[in-house]
């Protein structure tokens, strides 16, 4: 899975950016401002990431069914899980 780390703990700001975030293409390691929010590319994570992070009481997992998102939010951020998507190799 593909993490776009969101710099927030303003849920409002964030959903205002979501889809934004979500549509853009972002190069590894990329940081970008978005409507004076930081967003960055964090890399990919392994499965056990989402159910180790899932597991602490701190952490809200929130989740898109229709499009495989989950969204992470501890702290200050909100980390947004992207499926990989695989292409067919010719």
């Amino acid at each position: 899975m593909k993490c776009i780390s969101v710099y927030t703990d303003n849920f409002e700001a964030f959903s205002d950016i979501f889809e934004q975030i979500v549509t853009t293409e972002f190069a590894e390691n990329e940081e970008r401002d978005l409507e004076g929010i930081t967003v960055s590319h964090s890399g990919d994570v392994p499965e056990h990431y989402l159910e180790r992070m899932s597991q602490k009481p701190e952490v809200v997992v929130m989740k898109d069914k229709s499009r495989g998102i989950t969204i992470l939010q501890h702290g200050q951020v909100f980390e947004i899980l992207l499926p990989v998507l695989e292409t067919a190799a010719n």
